[in-house]
């Protein structure tokens, strides 16, 4: 999938991800670097870092049954209205078409 077609909670989620794969490189590239104030920024990154992860894997499984429940409402709606399905399916794809035949 495409950045374009992501949709904004995908597309936070995904930028998250680049945020702590970027976090985690710093932390790594500042392993061997000494001093206290170093050590108390490393310590709070981490929990930070840790904080993020969970919240990340949350949003993940918000999203993931968010998609459920939709999937499970349009398949209820298909199956009790299945002539209106037919009829919304017909109309856009006859809009899509007159829109491809303009070009």
């Amino acid at each position: 999938m495409t950045d374009s077609t992501l949709n904004p909670k995908d597309k936070l989620v995904a930028d998250l991800k680049v945020v702590m794969a970027d976090a985690e490189e710093l932390l790594a590239a500042t392993a061997h670097s000494t001093g206290e104030r170093v050590a108390e920024l490393r310590e709070r990154l981490q929990e930070n870092l840790r904080n993020v992860r969970y919240r990340l894997a949350d949003a993940e499984a918000a999203i993931r049954e968010r998609t459920r429940e939709m999937a499970r409402a349009t398949d209820h709606y298909v199956h009790e209205h299945p002539w209106k399905a037919i009829g919304v399916a017909a109309g856009i794809g006859l809009l899509v078409g007159m829109l491809i035949g303009r070009r």
